[in-house]
């Protein structure tokens, strides 16, 4: 079973604050960073693809967590530092990476996981070789990790005096030169199309999840989506059966935008939507006629397709065959569609982990005194929601669920 105290310690993300020195309009956390990163790793990597490029998204997907729980882990330590001690100081860098790895040796279990993420921070120190077929993946990710710091710049900008920035702003804009030769960043750059769409997705950074009741750390759509992408990928782990690399794929951005259509519809919580009988079936075929409005005309054609894929029917077990969505069951997906081909998702675990989300979000809260009528029955509802013996794609939920919150 995942273990809980990783769940945990991923969780820390959500009050882990950005920029905390400057003037700040909004929240700037980490948690929504990474979801922020791994959408910008998305339009850039498709333009990539759309170019005939091979992209290891698998690879990707994990390099984001693994990013996440060093951030975790040296959260007190600035990036500029961080940086000079690997220039300066790299046998000191060497020995912090192996810190950093210790913390996570007893909360991770799945040994190849820990092997990876070895690896990777191996990779990222400059010690172990980043794969030849890798290297654009690589660039890609970089590429999307120093742009989504540059949006935050531009956001904070306008209420911080121009001293207070001159040499950060400075060095950002030196440090993404190198990846202009990417036609995703360059259209970004240049406030084309993909910047409209972004613009419309960082809405999500600014909507507050529970907005009816205080709550602490506060939550953003957008951070929220991430988490749940990344518990997605975790449980997917706990197949007995290997995925193959496009349900990992469709697992993880099924998850990262499944509230994307709350971008233009905002976020409507649960009680009100269940209000009636029909209201749940009324309410998603208003937001889909609202995103093909709003949001479709901002998607380039060779993302669009997937992109309402993803979205459609998120919560259902599906595959994707002849243009046509079709739902299926767990062992269906394990034994007959576990092939790239039929672009096979688990979307009642993605529906799983947006309940182990919302459950953490007011579990948590409650343990750190701030409660609310909201929160303890958002709390017992979802536990009751998932009985004994309830399996929900290979995954025990009620062991889980119980798990997490005792």
């Amino acid at each position: 079973m995942l273990n809980k105290n990783l769940v945990l310690k991923i969780f820390e993300a959500f009050s882990i604050e950005r920029w905390n020195d400057l003037i700040r309009p909004f929240d700037l956390i980490e948690m929504d960073k990474a979801a922020e990163k791994m959408v910008l790793a998305y339009i850039i990597g498709k333009y990539e693809e759309n170019a005939g490029r091979y992209i290891n998204w698998t690879w990707m997907i994990h390099a984001s967590f693994f990013d996440l729980l060093v951030k975790i882990a040296l959260c007190d330590i600035k990036a500029p530092v961080q940086a000079l001690i690997k220039s300066e100081y790299p046998s000191e860098y060497m020995r912090l990476n192996e810190w950093v790895l210790n913390q996570y040796k007893s909360l991770i279990d799945d040994k190849e996981l820990f092997r990876n993420f070895t690896i990777y921070v191996g990779q990222k120190a400059g010690s172990i070789p980043v794969r030849e077929e890798d290297k654009l993946t690589f660039h890609v990710y970089r590429a999307a990790h120093k742009y989504s710091t540059m949006r935050e710049l531009e956001m904070i900008k306008p209420v911080n005096e121009y001293v207070r920035l001159a040499k950060v702003e400075q060095e950002l804009n030196h440090d993404i030169q190198k990846y202009l030769d990417l036609r995703g960043l360059q259209l970004l750059a240049t406030k084309q199309r993909p910047f409209e769409f972004l613009l419309k997705i960082e809405q999500l950074r600014f909507q507050r999840r529970w907005n009816q009741t205080p709550r602490v750390p506060n939550t953003s759509v957008l951070g929220h989506s991430y988490f749940v992408a990344i518990l997605t990928i975790l449980l997917s782990r706990e197949n007995s059966n290997k995925l193959c690399e496009k349900r990992i794929y469709n697992n993880f951005f099924s998850g990262l935008f499944h509230d994307l259509p709350e971008a233009v519809t905002r976020d409507i919580i649960s009680p009100v939507k269940q209000a009636t009988d029909e209201l749940p079936q009324i309410v998603k075929h208003i937001e889909d006629e609202i995103v093909n409005k709003e949001l479709v005309p901002l998607m380039e054609s060779f993302y669009a397709d997937e992109l309402m894929y993803f979205t459609s029917d998120e919560f259902q077990n599906r595959i994707y065959v002849d243009g046509k969505i079709q739902h299926v069951s767990f062992e269906e997906l394990n034994e007959k569609y576990n092939d790239d081909k039929f672009n096979p998702v688990d979307g009642k675990l993605v529906r799983l982990c947006d309940h182990a989300s919302a459950l953490l979000e007011a579990d948590i809260s409650i343990k750190h005194g701030i409660t609310s009528q909201h929160l303890e029955g958002g709390r017992d509802n979802t536990l009751v929601i998932y009985k004994k013996g309830t399996v929900i794609n290979g995954i025990d939920a009620h062991a889980l669920f119980t798990n997490l919150v005792y």
